[in-house]
């Protein structure tokens, strides 16, 4: 690196891992800091902070560069789902020592402007949690859903997947539903000696079953068993409603474009994708569903870019990409 080239930075705050990519003006990796969550929600805006820090000092120790010599960055942040938490946010951000220009948007607009040549379009986040967040051509129109989870009706991430996997289990030893090969891969997974014991332990905090347990799921699933079969099925469609309710806002119906599909859950089973697909594409039968090929923060750089007034070419914008994954 020249010391006539730009910096830029890019963040990713998710509710698992807080990632910070630098970069210069060709594309070029200067560093990579990784952190734990980051979502204030779950851990405070003082946490969000620590995360930043964290991430941020471990960036800047590969790179030799410091806060000081940011041109630009780009915040892609997990609950960051209304303009009054921009605010409180900004101030979180701010205790970095970081002062440079800087955008802020909800994590889920960074798999637009990662995987679409454009930046617009649809995109779906399923991890640990969901959110579903998009932007039309010029970007002066957006569409989201809240944010909410489960309490507002808006729950497919591998949290929610679980939770419906223990009921599944429960009815099923009732009799209350359809019997599952799930209640005893949940109990293998939780360390408990059988069904009975799996269902006791989880009403007394003995066990706990969180979205580390989604893949299993997914696993029970390809292995032709009903009832997790139809709860792969249902999260799916649940992240196809999401996506729907946003096309609508945005009145995409009868345009082409990307639906960007992010996180975690995509990764669990070819059915969630498949799922997903059939319902926007009943709605919006020209909509493209792709998969996110690229870590999101890279995203984020290129957010912290156009604050810069730069629009990558092709050529840079590939080359942030591999050596983005070539980061992890």
């Amino acid at each position: 690196m020249t010391s006539s080239r730009k910096v830029f930075l890019g963040v990713d705050i998710g509710a698992t891992n807080t990632r910070a990519l630098l970069a210069d003006e060709e594309g070029a990796i200067l560093g990579f800091g990784k952190a734990g969550p980051g979502n204030h929600e779950s851990i405070g805006y003082e946490g969000l902070t620590a995360a930043l820090h964290t991430a941020l000092d471990r960036g800047f120790a590969q790179s030799g560069v410091g806060a000081a010599n940011i041109d630009a960055a780009g915040f892609g942040i997990c609950g960051l789902d209304w303009d009054s938490q921009e605010p409180a946010t900004r101030k979180a951000i701010g205790e970095t020592g970081l002062r440079c220009p800087m955008r802020l948007v909800n994590d889920a607009i960074l798999g637009l402007l990662a995987g679409t040549a454009e930046g617009w379009g649809v995109a779906v986040v399923s991890g640990t949690g969901c959110n579903c967040w998009g932007w039309n051509r010029d970007r002066t129109r957006i569409g989201h859903v809240t944010g909410g989870g489960t309490r507002m009706g808006e729950g497919a991430g591998a949290t929610e997947l679980a939770d419906r996997a223990v009921r599944a289990v429960a009815h099923g030893w009732t009799q209350r539903g359809p019997s599952t090969a799930l209640g005893a891969a949940l109990a293998a997974f939780a360390g408990a000696r059988d069904v009975p014991d799996l269902l006791e332990g989880l009403m007394e905090d003995r066990y706990e079953l969180g979205p580390s347990a989604a893949p299993l799921i997914c696993q029970t699933a390809a292995g032709g068993d009903p009832v997790a079969k139809g709860l792969v099925e249902w999260a799916g469609m649940e992240l196809g409603e999401m996506a729907n309710a946003v096309i609508r806002q945005l009145e995409f119906q009868d345009l082409t474009f990307d639906v960007i599909l992010g996180g975690s859950m995509f990764d669990g089973s070819p059915a969630i994708q498949d799922a997903l697909r059939r319902k926007v594409n009943a709605l919006a039968p020209r909509a493209r569903i792709i998969r996110l090929a690229v870590p999101p923060v890279v995203g984020a750089v290129l957010l912290a870019m156009e604050q810069a007034g730069i629009h990558p070419s092709d050529r840079i914008r590939e080359r942030i990409s591999q050596e983005a994954c070539a980061r992890g």
